[in-house]
């Protein structure tokens, strides 16, 4: 009965792990079965890592970053440019736009893009928290570092309506290709396309 009970648990680890992004069934098979290799070196740490951060993260109230405090260490950094605002649709791609470590002020994630197919509109986003902060944090620029997908120009073009006048915008230019996504690109790449952004 323990011997069947175990199974199962393992089991559905597998299932939860394969739901990941970028891990299959196989792959998850596979990395499971190597935790439990190691589950001295491995398995418990990362169990118990697993349950730290579920209980201690959460989401910046300001820019929408994953942090452990109500705001998240950029923004509570005062060595951060405060009329700067870069908009990103993800924290993958505040992280990837991190990484470069070119960009000095702060950050805004929408957490996602419009989308009429999938009935995302302005207020599922976060862009009017976006419109509050550029009137009441004295903001010079705003960066639109959206993905260069067709929602992502969608929603740009969008913010861009939103704030014309109230601010400068500009958006990445060279070394971001057409349907690219952020998260993706190299450091190099990012830097290139912040340094040679370009007005709306």
């Amino acid at each position: 009965m323990t011997n069947r009970s175990s199974i199962r648990d393992i089991d559905a680890l597998i299932e939860m792990m394969a739901r990941l992004p970028g891990l299959g069934p196989r792959s998850a098979r596979r990395a499971v079965l190597h935790l439990i290799r190691k589950r001295d070196m491995l398995l418990t740490p990362l169990a118990d890592l697993m349950q730290t951060v579920a209980d201690t993260a959460r989401e910046c109230g300001n820019c929408g970053n994953i942090g452990m405090a109500e705001t998240c260490d950029i923004c509570a950094d005062p060595r951060r440019a405060t009329g700067l605002i870069c908009v990103v649709e993800d924290v993958a791609d505040l992280w990837a736009m991190e990484r470069s470590g070119t960009f000095k002020g702060r950050y805004h994630v929408l957490g996602g893009t419009l989308s009429a197919l999938d009935q995302v509109g302005p207020e599922q986003l976060r862009i009017p928290k976006l419109v509050e902060r550029v009137g009441t944090e004295s903001v010079a620029e705003v960066i639109l570092a959206l993905n260069a997908t067709v929602d992502g120009q969608t929603t740009a073009h969008y913010i861009a309506d939103q704030l014309e006048g109230q601010v400068a915008l500009t958006s990445l230019a060279q070394g971001v290709p057409i349907g690219g996504e952020l998260d993706y690109l190299d450091d190099g790449t990012i830097t290139a396309a912040l340094n040679a952004r370009k007005a709306l």
